[in-house]
């Protein structure tokens, strides 16, 4: 072991305090044990830990501590094992470094004069966000719990509504500097060992600095990172992690923010809400094939409008025709150039909304919507049917539930109106088979990305396009090579 902790306190708090710098907020308490008067310290953050928690530790209990220094094999920690503490875990530190990443995540050291060793206390506090409605993924009726920043409470929000002995929590702390804390959860049994194994060994592969949100994990472990489409799935939702635990999938939380991920994912999942469980299937079925209908909108409304106008004229009823030609007469630019200042102009305002200030942001991105829309074609520059065309694509990209998948959908826009734009319905058509196969192509932990339709699985169907009852679904969880093999 390297850099041991000594015996002597002044020299361990002369290391701790090189070691850590001029920080105001470091703070040390000495104070001297009743018999015999042997010195100690405390040694924690102010703003990481519990005040309330270290003043009732080491000012009522631990002072009070009786230390028999003629037992040779007694160690520091033995010897406190008969004290009735109020604190939840106490570890025993035996070297510097692991002494200073203990202060440094939250916990209060207890430092004694002859002792070779120091008591680490979990008594991690401090301001944290409450638990409150998810912001990114509302639902009418469900749970309105959401996860927070504090990697402890969101495990908890699980555990509460999973009771399984089987639910297992794997931590570790990943980002050479920030030492972040990161952990992985999965029902053990349900979920396949290939692919818990699969995590664990790129989470433990991670060679990087700082982690400050699972973004960077996601960025990460993920198989390709040539792609539009995201290969891994997160929420801040407590409900949508302990279904996807059911389902034999594995949950990534990264302390620092509220968004856990779920591997391995699919294309489907992007497109399932947690509401469509709440309701009957009938209408969740409707509710879900509208949104795939939504997809297709949003990915190639404003493509079939260009191929229509510029190759395929004849495939528009005539009195459409004149009316759209009558409408274009005036605007100086060919369809492609006229779409794409439209596109660019919808998501320069949406981007504006969102980063504004919640109470202008709105109201400036529906009002300046509409007002370059109309100024736009009355000074000639759109169409009307350009900008109604746009308007019902932008509309139609919010109803996917996750925003990532949303925004790949936005950029394939774009490629797919170039391709509309040289090659008409033909460039749209060689677009989807070259999408197509490069998705079939995806693997998310071995899992392929367009499953169960691609490999075709008839029994996972059930909860794929449409949503059948729960009396003609699995009415039980069972292992994942049950379920695979049905």
């Amino acid at each position: 072991m390297t850099n041991p902790v000594n015996t002597d306190l002044e020299s361990n708090l002369k290391r701790i305090k090189s070691a850590l710098g001029p920080s105001s907020d470091l703070v040390f308490k000495r104070f001297q044990l009743e018999n015999p008067e042997i010195k100690a310290a405390a040694v924690y953050m102010e703003g990481l830990i519990d005040k309330q928690l270290v003043h009732d530790l080491f000012f009522d209990s631990v002072a009070s501590l009786t230390l028999d220094l003629n037992r040779r094999s007694g160690s520091l920690l033995q010897q406190m094992k008969h004290l009735d503490l109020s604190v939840n875990n106490v570890q025993s530190v035996l070297s510097m470094d692991d002494l200073i990443l203990a202060i440094l995540s939250g916990d209060t050291v207890l430092i004694v004069d002859r002792f070779s060793e120091a008591l680490s206390y979990e008594t991690r506090g401090g301001e944290v966000r409450a638990v409150t409605e998810p912001s990114s993924q509302i639902v009418i009726r469900g749970p309105k719990e959401g996860f927070n920043e504090c990697i402890g409470t969101n495990v908890a929000l699980v555990r509460r509504r999973i009771r399984n002995p089987n639910l297992w929590l794997e931590s570790m702390k990943i980002g050479s500097v920030t030492k972040t804390d990161v952990a992985v959860m999965y029902l053990n049994g349900i979920a396949k060992q290939e692919v818990v194994d699969e995590v664990r060994q790129r989470l433990r592969k991670i060679n990087y600095d700082s982690i400050l949100e699972s973004g960077y994990i996601e960025n990460l472990i993920e198989e390709k990172s040539f792609t539009p489409f995201p290969t891994m799935f997160n929420t801040e939702r407590p409900d949508t992690i302990a279904a996807h635990l059911l389902e034999g999938r594995v949950a990534i939380f990264v302390d620092g923010t509220p968004f856990v991920l779920v591997a391995p994912t699919t294309f489907f999942m992007f497109f399932q809400s947690a509401e469509d469980y709440y309701h009957r299937a009938d209408v969740s079925s409707a509710i879900r094939f509208l949104r795939y209908v939504s997809l297709f909108i949003s990915m190639f409304g404003p493509s079939i409008y260009i191929a229509a106008i510029t190759f395929h004229q004849e495939m528009i009823p005539t009195p459409l025709l004149l009316s759209l030609a009558s409408q274009r007469e005036s605007v100086p630019f060919p369809a492609l150039v006229e779409a794409l200042i439209m596109e660019i102009s919808f998501e320069i305002l949406r981007e504006a909304g969102i980063r504004m200030p919640r109470a202008i942001g709105q109201a400036v991105s529906i009002v300046g919507a509409l007002v370059l829309g109309q100024a736009a074609v009355q000074a000639g520059i759109v169409s009307s049917a350009m900008v109604i065309v746009v308007a019902l694509t932008g509309i139609s990209s919010f109803t996917t539930p996750a925003f990532n998948a949303a925004l790949s959908i936005r950029l394939l826009r774009f490629a797919v109106m170039f391709f509309s734009a040289f090659l008409g319905f033909f460039g749209i058509a060689m677009f989807t088979i070259l999408l197509t196969a490069h998705m079939c192509g995806l693997r998310s932990f071995g899992e392929p990305y367009l499953s169960p339709l691609a490999p075709m699985r008839k029994e996972e169907l059930k909860d794929t396009f449409f949503r059948r009852s729960f009396k003609r679904m699995s009415p039980s969880v069972q292992p994942a090579s049950n379920r695979r093999s049905k």
